[in-house]
């Protein structure tokens, strides 16, 4: 079944961010506080916040089209919104779960799992090679862990 380009848009840059954003965030703010009331705190936020701003910003980016229908650019502000806040949310479950280092391991597994499948489907869409395009994507996660990781480091030590 084909998802019509609005679905696509949203589902595909909802799941993405909702992929990146709270993985960023649950490494940067467990390695500040170690608490894992406050990373489940941080993604819960993030869930809502983010929801709602990605879904304005696609809305705005699909809207400064003029190609594209109304239809069209509510059917990817809503996708935005419903995939990023659903597929953010699952990051909450090892949290709840687990203790915080196992937690951290679990999420960040399940990042690169979700991420991998979306980009498989984007290398299948686009029929080239899954591995560079899996490749590319994870990369650029990981420059965003890591740079979490560190940033929520060093606040730990100047704040605490």
């Amino acid at each position: 079944m084909a998802l019509n380009k609005g679905v696509r848009t949203g589902l595909f840059f909802g799941t993405t961010s909702g992929v990146i954003t709270p993985s960023g965030l649950l490494v940067g703010l467990a390695a500040g506080t170690g608490s894992a009331s406050t990373v489940i705190s941080g993604i819960l936020i993030v869930a809502i916040a983010d929801s709602l701003s990605d879904a304005l910003g696609i809305h705005l980016s699909e809207e400064s089209n003029a190609h594209n229908s109304a239809t069209h650019v509510w059917t990817a502000t809503v996708a935005t919104f419903i995939s990023k806040l659903l597929v953010a949310l699952t990051f909450v479950v090892p949290f709840l779960v687990l203790p915080l280092q196992s937690a951290i391991v679990a999420a960040l597994v399940w990042a690169v799992l979700l991420l991998s499948l979306m980009s498989w489907q984007i290398a299948r869409m686009q029929q080239t090679r899954a591995l560079p395009v899996i490749g590319e994507h994870l990369a650029v996660a990981t420059a965003v862990i890591v740079a979490s990781h560190f940033v929520g480091q060093w606040i730990g030590r100047v704040t605490g």
